[in-house]
Order: C-alpha cells, then sequence, then structure tokens
C-alpha cells in the first residue's frame, strides 16, 4: 500500500515505505493523515479571501516531505509523543510561506500545477498570506515549549539570511560556486536540519541521536535543492508543477549555471550571451534551457545531489538499524533519483 493518506491530492508521497516495513508504512500513513488534519485546521481564516489564499497552497498538493522528515526521526524515540504532528506542521507551514514569498519575488506563475498566490491575486496578498502562515506556526510553537521555539528562531534567521545572500550575491573575488552552497545550505538545508531535529528531540530520542538526525536533516536538504535546480532545468511545467527555468528567467545562477560559466569554454559563447541579455524573450528563455540542458554541467550538478545524499546516508552509520533508518537510507536514493 503506498503511503499516500485517504486525500491523495493532498499528500502525494515520495515512495512507498511499505517496501520497507509494512508497520512503519501504517505509521507514516496515521501519522500524515494526522498532518493533513491540523494542518487544514491552522490554515483556517474567519476573513474570505485570507481563507481562500491561505488554503491556495496548503490544498494544491505536494509531497509533504518536511513533515514526512520529522515522523521518520521521531521512530527513533516515541513516534507517538505529543509535540510530533504539531511540529511536522510547523515546518509545512513554514515552507509554504516561503513558497508565497518566494513567488512574489521571482515573478511566478504557476505553483504545484495551479496558478502562484501572486498571479491569482496580487502580490500583496501573498506576502501577506505567507506571514499569516509565519505567525500560525508560531502559535503552533509556543505549545512546544522554548527550545523549540529558539530552533525555529535560529532557522528562520537562516532561511533569511540565505535569501539576503542570494539577492546580493557573491563578493568580489568569492568563490561563485561556495558562495552558492552557502546559499543553498541556509534556504534549504536549514529547514530539513530542523526537520529532523524537531523530530527525534520532540519524540525524546537520545542527544547523540538528535545531533546525527540533524545533521543529516542538513545534508538531504542540500541534496533536495540541487536535484531540484538540475530539475528546473531538465524537467517540463507537468513534471516539475511550476514553471521550468524560472531561475534562468530571472538572472538566479544555480548550480548548473554556474558550473557552466566556470568551465569558461568558448563553445558556450551563445548560452553565455542568451544569458547575460536577461532572457525575457520566450524563444531565447526555451534555447537557453535546450542549451543547459545538454550541457556537461548538468551531469556536475547531478553528481554533488549524490555526493550529498551520500554523505547524508553516512551520516545515518551510528543508528540503530530499525525501519526508519532504512526508510531514511531510501530517501537519499529517492533525492537523487528524481534528477534522472
Amino acid at each position: 500500500m503506498p503511503l499516500s493518506s485517504r486525500r491523495a491530492r493532498v499528500v502525494n508521497s515520495p515512495f512507498e515505505v511499505s517496501q520497507i516495513d509494512p508497520v512503519l508504512e501504517s505509521d507514516m500513513r496515521s501519522g500524515l493523515e494526522a498532518v493533513e488534519t491540523l494542518l487544514r485546521d491552522t490554515v483556517k481564516s474567519d476573513f474570505p479571501l485570507l481563507n481562500s489564499s491561505a488554503r491556495h497552497l496548503a490544498e494544491a498538493g505536494g509531497k509533504r516531505f518536511r513533515p514526512l522528515l520529522v515522523l521518520l526521526t521521531a521512530q527513533f524515540g516515541d513516534p507517538d509523543a505529543p509535540g510530533v504532528v504539531p511540529a511536522a506542521v510547523v515546518v509545512e507551514l513554514t515552507h509554504l510561506g516561503t513558497l508565497y514569498h518566494d513567488d512574489v519575488m521571482d515573478e511566478a506563475t504557476l505553483r504545484r500545477g495551479a496558478p502562484s498566490a501572486n498571479s491569482r491575486w496580487d502580490n500583496s496578498v501573498a506576502i501577506l498570506t505567507g506571514d499569516f502562515l509565519f505567525a500560525r506556526a508560531s502559535d503552533l510553537l509556543a505549545d512546544l515549549g522554548a527550545d523549540a521555539v529558539r530552533i525555529q528562531a535560529r532557522t528562520f534567521e537562516r532561511l533569511v539570511s540565505g535569501q539576503i545572500r542570494e539577492t546580493v550575491g557573491p563578493a568580489d573575488g568569492e568563490d561563485a560556486i561556495g558562495h552558492y552552497l552557502t546559499v543553498v545550505a541556509d534556504k534549504t538545508g536549514s529547514l530539513f536540519s530542523t526537520c529532523s531535529r524537531f523530530g527525534a528531540l520532540l519524540s525524546g530520542a537520545p542527544e547523540p541521536t538528535v545531533d546525527l538526525l540533524t545533521q543529516f536533516g542538513e545534508r538531504i536538504g542540500i541534496a533536495f535543492q540541487l536535484a531540484d535546480d538540475v530539475l528546473d532545468v531538465a524537467s517540463d511545467s507537468a513534471d516539475l508543477g511550476k514553471t521550468p527555468g524560472t531561475d534562468l528567467r530571472e538572472g538566479i545562477a544555480t548550480l548548473p549555471v554556474l558550473y557552466m560559466l566556470a568551465a569558461n569554454d568558448s563553445a558556450d559563447e551563445r548560452l553565455r550571451m542568451l544569458l547575460a541579455g536577461g532572457l525575457r524573450d520566450d524563444g531565447e528563455h526555451a534555447e537557453a534551457l535546450e542549451l543547459l540542458r545538454a550541457h556537461p554541467a548538468m551531469g556536475q550538478a547531478r553528481a554533488d545531489a549524490r555526493r550529498w545524499a551520500d554523505d547524508a546516508r553516512a551520516v545515518l552509520a551510528p543508528l540503530p538499524h530499525i525501519p526508519a533508518r532504512r526508510a531514511l537510507e531510501a530517501l537519499c536514493d529517492l533525492v537523487v533519483s528524481r534528477t534522472g
């Protein structure tokens, strides 16, 4: 039985846990159903417009990868501890809030196969809806204790720092690829790290286990984002759920572009010229995508995603051989297998 819940449109399982352990699969399915119920209740608002905009992404689909990570890491302690499901909803609300803000900054028109909130309403509504979701996450956090609040605050600091680093770009003389990996660690690795830390910590897992799973989360989060960089170039809209090549159009140099630029190959002159021009023309944007898809830089980016996933797997070595560990190892394979 796949991990998807009774509302398959909302919870799209990243893999079938039943192939690892049927009892774990049942636990994950029940946990995700509880997450979905609390998430729907938490995003409700008495104000009709806010109610519609807040539900827009929550009900548009998604793999719920981050809540799943909370639930899996909670298996190393007491998975039925009262703070586990609320923590899983906190990380999903945080993620959703950043998507509303990201789509405004990127001027995106599509998200999860549906019109983005900023295109359906406007930028102000999208930004304020993101803020509303952050507020709801904070409300749930208040019941999880001071440590959880502090962890979330520091995570949010890293999310913002990463976004600012990306916006400003590398300093003169700074290695562009190193700068970008720092951005990815802050913007994506930080929240994945918190997912793993919340699950282990709030389930009462031993401190060394909490530390290892926190490290795992950071690494798998970086691998996840680097794989997404490849997918943003390689996939079409139907597979991606958003407009492919958005970062290209916005002039954001992700890992494949950075590797292409670092090669300094005269054969890439046309692609460099297109990227320098801003790609506002649809035809030039499509041409740049095709050129980048065929470039060796894509293979380099895929290899980097694999290395980070392998590093994440290595961190798990000291942990007990329980089904949840095997599931986390399977996630390492899943993250990079998406890139083809």
